[in-house]
């Protein structure tokens, strides 16, 4: 036998389960206007085997062209750091342009980082170990104004470097003394 709801119960219901859908709308998934980073890897430069006309970039480094990435790599070591940018390279590796002038050992998969325009004067302090760094990729031939030629870059966004270093700092609680 059912038993009939007086209609204020009925309607605090209907408003109750109303209330709760909202809110489950509300707390769900968080939907990002934009995609995640693309993970590219500097073993997808280049297309594999290397045939007779030598490198070739991949279609996953075309692809990801103009695109949001995230690389991790080694920061290039430098006696004379340009500013506003840096190397980034699959393995680590340090530049004595005093003593090597042109002849460097810059493999073939590096990088040339580029700080937010706003940063164009900014000067980089090298960072030992592996770096893990996100933003716009541009794939293609281009020279700078000291006549080096780079075929992939990574344009970083405004506070890249700040957050970074706000991440990288140690919480004061948990320093370890001696």
């Amino acid at each position: 036998m059912r038993v009939p709801i007086p209609t204020g119960m009925r309607l605090a219901r209907q408003a109750a389960l109303s209330i709760a859908v909202v809110c489950a709308i509300a707390a769900g998934p968080a939907v990002s206007a934009e995609p995640a980073p693309m993970d590219l890897k500097f073993s997808q430069f280049f297309k594999t085997p290397i045939g007779p006309a030598g490198l070739e970039l991949s279609e996953a480094l075309r692809g990801a062209d103009g695109r949001e990435v995230r690389l991790v790599g080694y920061m290039v070591a430098q006696e004379d750091a340009k500013p506003g940018r840096f190397w980034l390279t699959p393995r680590p590796v340090r530049m004595s342009e005093h003593a090597d002038g042109e002849a460097d050992d810059l493999p073939a998969a590096t990088v040339t980082v580029l700080l937010d325009p706003a940063q164009r004067d900014r000067l980089i302090a090298h960072r030992e170990g592996l770096v893990v760094l996100t933003g716009q990729l541009s794939v293609g031939r281009f020279e700078d104004e000291a006549g080096r030629v780079s075929w992939v870059r990574l344009q970083l966004p405004a506070g890249a470097l700040e957050a970074r270093a706000a991440a990288a700092k140690p919480d004061a609680g948990s320093s370890h003394k001696h």
